[in-house]
């Protein structure tokens, strides 16, 4: 994968890295095999930081807003 560093390499080439997320997108870096930070530029990280609202705003918006959905009243297999 062409957009993993291992640690020591992301530490000794940083400039590469960072150069690479500004061009190609995030990078990933791994510590002894396993993935543990990923590298990205600010515009990224602001689009990833706006695409996230409150949950109460996801509710309102959705087209089932104004349709009448009651609670499930907690009988199982019993006609209601």
């Amino acid at each position: 994968m062409e957009n993993e560093w291992q640690l020591q390499d992301a530490k000794n080439k940083f400039s590469e890295v960072v150069n690479q997320a500004l061009s190609k997108g995030p990078q990933l870096i791994t510590r002894r095999g396993e993935k543990t930070v990923v590298l990205l530029s600010f515009v990224d990280y602001e689009k990833l930081c706006k695409a996230q609202g409150k949950l109460s705003d996801f509710f309102r918006a959705s087209p089932l807003a104004d349709s009448a959905v009651s609670r499930d009243n907690g009988k199982r297999g019993e006609d209601i």
